[in-house]
């Protein structure tokens, strides 16, 4: 099962979810998470373990060959994202712009322009028992997030193809988040409650249903009374795997990188109940 968890916003606390599920489930039976938000990864400051795979992650780019180009501006016309300009003595190609289409490649007359690869980020795997932990990390000054996620995902199937899969996926309802959400059978969206909460988490909801994803809302910082959230989830019908309360205590053991279920037992009481809405294994059947 391939289990994403996403958020309208950032901040709601997903990493925080995303970490202490996986910590728990690892407790008695192996899952592997992943941090999908490559362009601030930081589920692993909650994690630790033994460092297992390295890897450098590459987009192809387009090289201007200028003994060879007839100057046609074809590459100009095929690109659908301005990565390529045909000057009448140069073309200029913005690599961070391109999108590995291929078209200004393989439609040149000339055969001017040949696909090199890029480095654009690090994929980094570790291990600690139960639990595999994986992480890519987006370059300094590389601009897209989605091709370092796909390759992620698909190293992801490679190495784990019967996995317990849960997904820490960017905050937002941008490209990244719909890379990162795809292919998964279920998405747990955490928001808090408050206005900008909520109405995040009603473009979130927009996304998965124009997706066709089953999703499930967990509330973090919940309030006993007046939850405008809790309200929202009522009336259109959707369900509200758990909710976590507004603590200080978790607060502190944030700050400090540490796991919550192990000493806040609201949060053991809410991973409990997302493990049995979704049939997972482990918690406290």
């Amino acid at each position: 099962m391939k289990i994403a968890i996403a958020s309208g916003k950032g901040g709601t606390g997903k990493t925080t979810l995303s970490t202490n599920l996986a910590a728990y489930i690892a407790q008695t039976h192996p899952v592997v998470l992943a941090d999908l938000d490559v362009e601030e990864p930081n589920s692993g400051l909650f994690l630790s373990g033994s460092p297992i795979a390295t890897e450098d992650k590459f987009k192809m780019v387009p090289s201007w060959d200028a003994e060879k180009c007839i100057h046609c501006g074809n590459c100009q016309k095929v690109c659908n994202f301005n990565a390529i300009i045909s000057l009448p003595k140069i073309v200029m190609v913005f690599e961070k712009l391109c999108h590995s289409c291929y078209a200004c490649a393989e439609l040149c007359p000339a055969k001017a322009l040949t696909m090199v690869p890029e480095k654009i980020g690090t994929l980094k795997a570790y291990k600690q028992g139960n639990l595999h932990f994986v992480e890519s990390r987006l370059d300094i000054g590389q601009e897209m997030a989605v091709p370092l996620i796909g390759q992620t995902e698909s190293w992801l199937n490679d190495h784990f193809p019967d996995a317990l899969l849960l997904l820490d996926s960017p905050p937002g309802t941008s490209c990244p988040v719909i890379e990162a959400t795809k292919d998964v059978d279920f998405v747990i969206l955490v928001t808090e409650p408050t206005p900008f909460g909520l109405h995040d988490l009603t473009l979130a909801v927009e996304t998965m249903t124009t997706l066709k994803k089953e999703f499930g809302v967990v509330i973090n910082r919940h309030r006993e009374t007046g939850d405008i959230v809790e309200q929202y989830c009522e009336q259109n019908d959707i369900p509200v795997l758990a909710c976590i309360a507004d603590s200080r205590l978790v607060a502190e053991l944030y700050s400090q990188g540490k796991m919550m279920y192990k000493s806040v037992p609201d949060m053991q009481q809410a991973l409990d109940n997302i493990i049995r809405f979704l049939h997972l294994p482990g918690g406290r059947q």
